[in-house]
This record gives C-alpha cells, sequence and structure tokens, in this order.
C-alpha cells in the first residue's frame, strides 16, 4: 500500500507528517530558507514513493464571486480559466467552486473564484518536489476545509463565522451552507490564553462589520460564530465571547471534535493544525489549488498503480484457476485408480469364478460372441399362429374362398445382406373364387372384395392385392358380357398381408 504524506506549510516554515492507522506522525519540519530547503530535498528523495497532500495557511488568498453563463464541458472551462486570469492573473495556483445555478429562466452558475495570490512562496517547495518526482495529489488551504469541519460536527446550516487559531494568527473564515466565501489571517500579538480570548472576540467583531461593509450579509442579520478551542482555554474565551448585537458565539472543544472525526491524537495545543491536517487525510475535497503539470508525477503513480493492481488480480485470477484445475485433476486421477482397482478386483473375481467354468474348447470371446447371436436368434424367432388365426376366420366365414398357398416371413430381405430388416412379420396369401353356377364377374369380384374387407377389419393387418380375380386395365369399366368363358372356373387372386410385430 502506498505511503501518504501530508505536508503543512505557513508563512516561516514547512512541516510534515506520515499518515499511518488513523494518526498523524510528525516527521520533521523545514524552514524557509537554504538549509530547510536543501534538508527538505533529502526528506523528499528518502521518501519519494509516498502521495504528497499540501495544506497551506497563509495570509495571501484571494476569493471573488462570479456568475457565468451556463455552459458545459470544453466551452465553460474556458470561461472559467479566463475569469481567473482577469481576477488572479500571475498565479497559476487557482480554483473555482460551483456554488449552484440561478433561479431564472437563464439558469447562470455561480463562481467561487479562490487563488494563492502569492506563488513565489510556494515555488520553492514546489520546485524541490517536482525535482525529486514526488507524486503530489493537490494543494488545499485551511480555509477549504473549514466547511467541512462544520459539517463533520453538524454546524454547517446558514451563514456563520468559523476562528480557530493557526500557528501564531487566527483564521477567520465565513461560510454559507458550508462553503467558505470569505477568509483571512489576523496575528496575535499576545500569546497567553487570556491575549488569544480577547483576539477571538475582537477579531469576530471586525469580520462582522466588514461583512455589513461588504454587503454580504444584513446589518441585522444574526450571525453565529463558531470558535475551536482547546480544552484548558475554552473557559477564557467563553468569558471575552459573550453573546453581543447580532453575534452569538459557539465554542467547540478540539479534543471532543478530534474524537467525532476520529483523530487517534488530538491537538496538544491550541491550534488547530492537527484537526484540518486529519481532514485532509481522511476526505479531502474535489477542488484543490495546484494545476496538472505539478501533479504530473501523482498521475504517473496512480497509473503505475493501477496497472499494478491489474496485474495482481491478473495473478490471483490465474492462481485460483490453476488451484482449482489442480483440485479437479486430483480428483480425477483418484477416480481413475479407483475404477482401475474397480476394474481389476472385478477381473480377479471373474477369472476365480470361469475356472470353476467345464472346458468347451473354445476362448472366451468366441463363446461370448456366440450367445449373444443365439439371443438374437430367440428374439427373431416367430410364429405366424396370430396372422393365421385371423386368415382362417376370415375364410371360414366365405366358404367360396379357396386358399392355395402361404408364405411366410419376418421382414424383408435386406439388399446386399443376408439379413433381414424391419420388425413386421408379411405372408404372402394366393387363392382363388369358386363361383357359383352362372356366376357374373360382378358377384365373383364382390366375393373377393368381400374377404379383402373381412381381412382389411382387423386393426393390426395391412392388406395390400397384388392379383384381382380379373385383369382390369385402368380406364376400362366391367360389362356383363366379360368373362363369359369359363365363368365356372376358380378365379385366381394374390393379397400381401403385414403385421407389425410388438417388441
Amino acid at each position: 500500500m502506498i505511503a501518504r504524506r501530508l505536508l503543512y506549510l505557513n508563512t516561516h516554515r514547512l512541516s510534515a507528517y506520515a499518515w499511518r492507522h488513523g494518526k498523524l506522525q510528525p516527521e520533521d519540519s523545514f524552514e524557509n530558507g537554504a538549509e530547510g530547503l536543501e534538508r527538505f530535498r533529502s526528506y523528499l528523495e528518502a521518501n519519494r514513493r509516498s502521495h504528497f497532500s499540501l495544506l497551506a495557511n497563509v495570509a495571501e488568498e484571494g476569493h471573488v464571486l462570479e456568475t457565468i453563463p451556463f455552459l458545459k464541458g470544453g466551452d465553460r472551462q474556458a470561461l472559467i480559466t479566463r475569469k481567473i486570469g482577469q481576477h488572479f492573473l500571475g498565479t497559476p495556483l487557482a480554483t473555482a467552486f460551483p456554488l449552484g445555478y440561478e433561479k431564472g429562466r437563464r439558469r447562470n452558475e455561480k463562481l467561487l473564484l479562490s487563488a494563492l495570490t502569492n506563488p513565489g512562496h510556494f515555488d520553492p517547495w514546489l520546485q524541490r518536489l517536482q525535482e525529486a518526482e514526488a507524486p503530489l495529489a493537490g494543494i488545499y488551504t485551511v480555509a477549504q476545509l473549514g466547511g467541512q469541519l462544520l459539517r463533520k460536527l453538524g454546524h454547517a446550516q446558514g451563514r456563520c463565522l468559523l476562528l480557530s487559531q493557526q500557528d501564531h494568527s487566527i483564521r477567520e473564515s465565513y461560510l454559507a451552507d458550508g462553503q467558505t466565501l470569505f477568509s483571512r489571517m489576523a496575528p496575535i500579538t499576545d500569546s497567553s490564553i487570556a491575549g488569544i480570548a480577547s483576539s477571538f472576540a475582537a477579531e469576530a467583531g471586525k469580520l462582522h462589520q466588514y461583512l455589513i461593509g461588504q454587503r454580504l450579509i444584513g446589518r441585522d442579520e444574526k450571525l453565529p460564530v463558531f470558535i475551536v478551542a482547546y480544552p484548558p482555554a475554552i473557559p477564557a474565551i467563553d468569558n471575552a465571547c459573550p453573546d453581543r448585537g447580532q453575534l452569538s458565539f459557539s465554542i467547540i472543544d478540539s479534543h471532543q471534535a478530534a474524537g467525532k472525526l476520529g483523530l487517534r491524537s488530538p491537538p496538544e495545543d491550541n491550534r488547530s493544525d492537527y484537526l484540518f491536517l486529519h481532514l485532509l487525510a481522511t476526505a479531502p475535497p474535489r477542488q484543490q489549488f495546484a494545476d496538472e503539470p505539478l501533479r504530473h508525477d501523482y498521475r504517473l503513480s496512480q497509473l503505475r498503480q493501477g496497472l499494478l493492481a491489474a496485474g495482481l488480480v491478473g495473478l490471483l485470477g490465474g492462481l485460483l484457476f490453476t488451484a482449482k484445475e489442480a483440485f479437479d485433476t486430483r480428483a480425477l486421477r483418484q477416480e481413475t485408480l479407483a475404477l482401475r482397482a474397480g476394474e481389476a478386483d472385478l477381473n480377479w473375481r471373474y477369472q476365480e469364478i470361469s475356472a470353476t467354468f467345464p472346458q468347451i474348447g473354445i476362448d472366451t470371446d468366441t463363446l461370448r460372441r456366440l450367445t449373444s447371436r443365439q439371443t438374437e436368434f430367440a428374439r427373431q424367432q416367430r410364429q405366424p399362429g396370430p396372422l393365421y388365426q385371423v386368415l382362417s376366420r376370415a375364410l371360414d366365414q366365405m366358404p367360396n374362398i379357396q386358399l392355395e398357398s402361404i408364405e411366410w416371413r419376418i421382414g424383408r430381405p435386406n439388399a446386399g445382406n443376408s439379413g433381414i430388416e424391419g420388425n413386421e412379420e408379411i405372408a404372402l396369401i394366393k387363392a382363388s373364387v369358386i363361383p357359383p353356377r352362372a356366376a357374373t364377374p360382378r358377384q365373383i369380384l364382390a366375393s373377393f372384395e368381400q374377404f379383402t374387407e373381412r381381412l382389411k377389419a382387423n386393426p393390426d393387418l395391412a392388406l395390400k392385392v397384388l392379383q384381382q380375380p380379373f385383369d382390369l386395365e385402368s380406364g376400362r369399366s366391367l360389362r356383363g358380357g366379360d368373362g363369359d368363358d369359363g365363368a365356372s372356373e376358380p378365379k385366381a387372386f394374390a393379397v400381401e398381408l403385414i403385421r407389425n410385430i410388438t417388441p
């Protein structure tokens, strides 16, 4: 996991902290000078794989409220860049905070343009970061995190003032609905608890009058004032800051605030540096002041970590797949061994049993084929009894039909093979119609048709006429004089009966 380090820059020095397991650990402090910058370079070389976030607490901050037309994409960004250049020419450390849209037909967007107006104070430190190729996640300000602090503590509704001690000065911020709209620093001349308490009271009144003069608030508007204080200093601040006029004071215990934020190393004095550093470490804001060239190494580090994470996921997936295949292979190998053992046991038992069989002079495979063939022949053997019974009943009912021959077989011969195919029995019946004296051909045909109809009455039989008693040509009608010659002679015919065999 990538180590995270926080840099806190004020007007005199830069302090470095390590963030480990939810706790801030001070590592070093560097004075604003040649010696301090050189030590900072060495510090970066030793920790160049860490991700750095810079929190600034300087007096040179600018804030401007702007309104732009409703735009999207590149057009919006180009207009914002132009507006920043108009108000803060000469500093690349600037950003824009969206404040929503006006309620109107045009839906103009409201913005807060903020900038660090003295980039020369940052340049030596940022230059060392770039030379060491240390990933810089962003540059943030204490004023920027004031609204986030109040939101975490449940005081972010409406307009209010937030006062806190940072280094040897008071950070004064004016917020609306959790967004800092104005911020400045005021020096502390008396560092005693009583002096700090009186400074809080005086600066609250001055800031209130300034906001009224700038028409940011109404003269009769009630304005809450939140003061972040160290527990031993709370009684003195409470006595120095009674509610007066339109100002209503509320004191935030820095130790209780640290507990709500999850900070394991609460402030050790009246300064609130640790609270804002903890907020930056746990929930950094989306907007920051560093431009993309300053964050180039950070983007490369993100890309590198993404590739490593993707490779690790691929490797883990490959290991899991390999483990699964190895498990399946082992299971199949065990199953194969068990089957082979079972086969060997069965073969041994078969050999043991077959040794008791009488010797018949042929091998086992030949005997197996013979028995299989015999079973097949036995299964194919059928008797013509059911078909003969149907035929005999029809002959009993038709005494003028004389049976001459029956050819019975199972299936039809298979072309090119000596076997048979089909699952049916076929009987070729040859017989004659014995006509009565002076019988006409129509009467003879009627007897033949009556005989065939009796056979067709059985649903298990199919009948096919192969030869009729008279040879009738297509398109020729049978007349009364046909067949007068030899009318008393038997008239031969042939039919084929087919019966499906139920398995």
